[in-house]
């Protein structure tokens, strides 16, 4: 068979205007879509865009208060900096390639997108609008998807001096998108941790840091559990704070320009050897980097002109030289560490003396579980994952050049039933299904052997590839996929016990979620209807009438290939387990998987959302 000839032509070639661009290919400018379930989708990319050029102005010494509003999917952010000036306005918005961050003498270190960042919030936003007050004048421009819709003539105005924006996500592009306060308020607060005496008003809410990264370190952990008080130097360009605590793992948060470094980089992994180098020296011993670094706790933030990211929305940073002077980051960030640190741990001995011993701890700790993690891992080997216990899919999160890598998802269900069904509806390029047997072991107050020793979690361990840190995580949303019922209620608060006791940042970065399934199917001979609730269930009876079918789905594996493909596809409903900074790892496993008290067992009671045949003493009995 001849195929047909592939036509090339002048009219092959097509030039494309910025909104068509940016419309098209919106990965390309803001990672992931997403419909807010997700800490790193879209609309918060895009929120992020606009507050930036906000950002630029406090850093350049113009405006301190940033206000913020989020209404009925409508974001309203406005500053008191110098305003846009009047007759650029229109360009800053609409013209790519445009902005006053090209000129390094007004924006010396911006956190913002070259000429791009607003313009991509206004190409894909259903309704944009930018109001700039300066030099006693006001000048207003209204946008629908990037289209102009109205240009308002200059006009005097009592006003402060600022920018505002105003803008919509398009629906189209986010489908059935929410803004979720709780990832809203985290991105707010490391705008204030960066930016020491900037007060940011979010629907009423203030916030406001004095110690800057010293604040979020405190905040995002329990402080009961730092081994000393938290290290911390701050200068024009680089700042970093640092302890140690009793979780497992290593914990960090790095920044560049104010931008949130989800993935790391050169001035993260400078901070990193850094730490080692200094405290080797310090205490003149060999340690292992890994016995170093077990269980800190660490941020960094620095300041470049004209950073390189390693992608457009700037989650990992490439530059090597800290300015054009030609000095490296490494050497800048290295060089500032040993100093400060060396200096600080000389003048300091009760410090020294406890981060030594938290470092000699974990060098126990490590050789006593060398012979487990062996045995182990030979187990996995032998137990072959791939063909028993997990479907794999074809992208993952470490393939950081596919823009598929945002929705890789591994589902962790119970039943060979359930399994089935999401394996067979699943898409294959992005999905993968981790098969659990029986319920898992409650592994709270245990130590981190037990995830060697039981076979379940060794596996699903291996199976995430998290064993030393996320780095290497395989996917990006880890989903809880159990049945809404009694004994699923009870899986999955075991799976959150075992993530938030071995690998909290796993939750803490956005990455696990409960799968919402629906609980009825109502449907007459012209239309179905799937329920997530009674409620629900109540108001599709009502707009198909008396005579319709009603299904009450018990567990997954009653619900046919063919239907499950509705619930893991484009209408996934996700639930984002989140973890508010304040909380304590420590006590909300204490509270909810410690012993028995009446306190907890009233909650579970009041909180139960089941139907009225099933016994509430059941659900005690069980999660208790």
């Amino acid at each position: 068979m001849i195929e047909k000839e592939t036509k090339y032509t002048e009219d092959s070639i097509r030039s494309l205007d910025w909104r068509e661009h940016i419309r098209m290919r919106p990965g390309m400018y803001i990672g992931k879509l997403g419909d807010g379930s997700s800490p790193d989708d879209g609309i918060y990319v895009l929120l992020k865009e606009t507050i930036d050029n906000s950002i630029d102005e406090f850093i350049m010494g113009y405006g301190k208060q940033i206000d913020i509003k989020i209404t009925d999917q409508i974001v309203e952010v406005r500053d008191y900096g110098r305003g846009i000036p009047l007759g650029k306005v229109f360009d800053c918005v609409a013209k790519i390639n445009t902005g006053g961050k090209y000129d390094t003498e007004a924006f010396q270190k911006s956190v913002g997108l070259n000429g791009v960042g607003t313009k991509a919030v206004n190409a894909l936003s259903q309704y944009f609008k930018v109001q700039s007050v300066r030099d006693g004048k006001k000048k207003v421009i209204e946008f629908k998807l990037g289209n102009l819709l109205k240009d308002h003539k200059l006009e005097k105005s009592d006003e402060v001096k600022g920018t505002t924006i105003w803008f919509t996500p398009d629906e189209s592009v986010f489908r059935n998108f929410r803004f979720m306060p709780e990832f809203v308020e985290n991105q707010i607060w490391n705008y204030s941790y960066l930016n020491a005496g900037l007060t940011i008003k979010f629907n009423g809410k203030k916030f406001f840091s004095s110690d800057g990264l010293k604040d979020l370190v405190i905040r995002k952990n329990d402080p009961e559990t730092f081994r000393y008080p938290v290290i911390h130097f701050r200068e024009k360009d680089i700042e970093f704070a640092l302890t140690h605590g009793n979780q497992y793992g290593e914990e960090y948060y790095s920044f560049v320009n104010g931008q949130y470094t989800t993935q790391g980089g050169t001035h993260l992994a400078a901070f990193r050897e850094a730490v080692v180098k200094t405290l080797r020296e310090f205490y003149n011993k060999d340690f292992d980097a890994v016995d170093i670094r077990a269980s800190i706790i660490g941020a960094i933030s620095v300041r470049i002109q004209e950073p390189v990211f390693e992608s457009q929305t700037k989650t990992r940073l490439g530059s090597t030289l800290m300015a054009p002077d030609g000095q490296s980051v490494r050497n800048y960030v290295m060089e500032y560490i040993k100093k400060e640190l060396d200096d600080y741990l000389h003048q300091n001995h009760d410090v020294a003396a406890a981060l030594l011993k938290r470092i000699q701890q974990s060098e126990r700790e490590r050789k006593d579980m060398a012979g487990i993690k062996k045995l182990a891992n030979q187990r996995a080997k032998t137990a072959n994952l791939h063909n028993k216990k997990l479907r794999d899919c074809r992208v993952h999160f470490t393939d950081t050049k596919d823009e598929r890598r945002y929705d890789s998802t591994l589902f962790i269900t119970e039943g060979d039933s359930a399994s089935g069904s999401i394996t067979k509806s699943r898409n294959v390029e992005i999905q993968a299904v981790f098969s659990l047997r029986g319920k898992p072991l409650n592994t709270f107050g245990m130590n981190k052997k037990i995830v060697y020793q039981n076979e379940e979690f060794n596996l699903l361990q291996h199976a995430l590839d998290i064993e030393d840190g996320l780095d290497t995580l395989r996917y990006n949303n880890v989903v809880i996929a159990t049945d809404a019922d009694v004994d699923g209620m009870h899986i999955r608060l075991l799976l959150m016990t075992f993530f938030l006791q071995f690998f909290p940042d796993l939750v803490k970065n956005g990455h696990v979620y409960i799968l919402e399934t629906p609980l009825f199917r109502v449907r007459n001979k012209k239309e179905t209807i799937y329920c997530y609730s009674e409620e629900e269930k109540q108001k599709a009876i009502e707009q198909l009438g008396e005579k319709t079918e009603i299904t009450r789905f018990k567990g997954l594996g009653e619900i046919s290939p063919e239907e499950f493909g509705n619930f893991i596809g484009e209408n996934i409903r996700l639930e984002p387990l989140l973890l508010d900074s304040a909380t304590s790892v420590n006590k909300l496993l204490e509270y909810y998987m410690g012993k028995n008290t009446p306190e907890r067992q009233d909650f579970i009671i009041d909180n139960l959302r089941i139907e009225k045949d099933m016994l509430v003493e059941t659900l005690v009995e069980e999660v208790i």
